[in-house]
């Protein structure tokens, strides 16, 4: 009777694990918490889901899916990485929609007074996400061109991985202050909101979704695409700070 019992139990376990569906979610750093609670929102509803998720630079997840990363859906946070992952057909042309927008701002725990871009020149150490891979750092470095001080401030300038580890080295004071999102800045314990880049300096934020030619093949990665166009994910997108316009 026992072994009955437990051959049941191990055949309901495998018909378990079957059923589940494993979703690879490929999504820009500033976005964290916004995906995190939307997954276990959507997990409470669809108990048969399993998200793995891979938070980092956009450029770098570009990249690791251009080499065969697992990946059923990107969020990136500019439009460049995924129209270029298009081009290469890597994408569902028909899946790419606008999540959500935000905007760049600049964080500090400097004494000195900083209100704007030219201000920038007072300081010594500037964090930014490295431009290659980072659009927040795309986006500052398009600023400080067209201010005019970009090659003033080439020096200062400390490179950072992604805008989250900008944010953390304003926190920690290892720099004068940093450029992050206004989301990020909402996040920030210690370091405060200096000044708000002007937008007519840098590409609007915009946050595309789109689902890989691989997730395309799976139902449940539509599903979940749906739904973070719906109602629910725009009350979440507000509450952490992003735009929804």
């Amino acid at each position: 009777m026992k072994k009955i019992v437990l051959l049941c139990f191990t055949l309901f376990m495998m018909a378990t694990s079957a059923m589940a569906s494993e979703l690879n979610l490929s999504v820009a750093a500033s976005l964290k918490e916004v995906i995190n609670e939307l997954t276990a929102n959507y997990t409470a509803k669809h108990p048969g889901t399993v998200f793995l998720k891979n938070f980092g630079p956009s450029g770098t997840l570009a990249g690791q899916i251009e080499n065969g990363g697992p990946a059923d859906l990107i969020i990136s946070a500019n439009t460049e990485w995924v129209d270029y992952l298009n081009n290469k057909k890597l994408v569902d042309a028909a899946s790419i929609k606008t999540f959500t927008y935000n905007s760049l701002v600049f964080v500090g725990t400097t004494s000195k007074k900083v209100t704007s871009m030219k201000d920038l020149m007072k300081l010594d150490k500037i964090a930014i996400g490295s431009p290659k891979s980072v659009p927040a750092g795309e986006y500052a470095m398009a600023a400080m061109t067209k201010t005019g001080v970009a090659a003033q401030l080439t020096s200062k300038l400390i490179m950072a991985k992604d805008v989250r580890e900008c944010l953390m080295y304003a926190e920690l004071g290892e720099v004068d202050g940093a450029f992050v999102y206004k989301t990020d800045a909402l996040q920030a314990q210690k370091s405060r909101l200096l000044f708000t880049v002007p937008q007519e300096l840098y590409s609007r934020v915009v946050y595309p979704l789109a689902i890989t030619i691989k997730g395309a093949k799976n139902d449940e990665v539509k599903a979940f695409h749906t739904f973070l166009q719906g109602d629910e994910a725009k009350t979440v997108l507000s509450k952490y700070g992003f735009a929804l316009k």
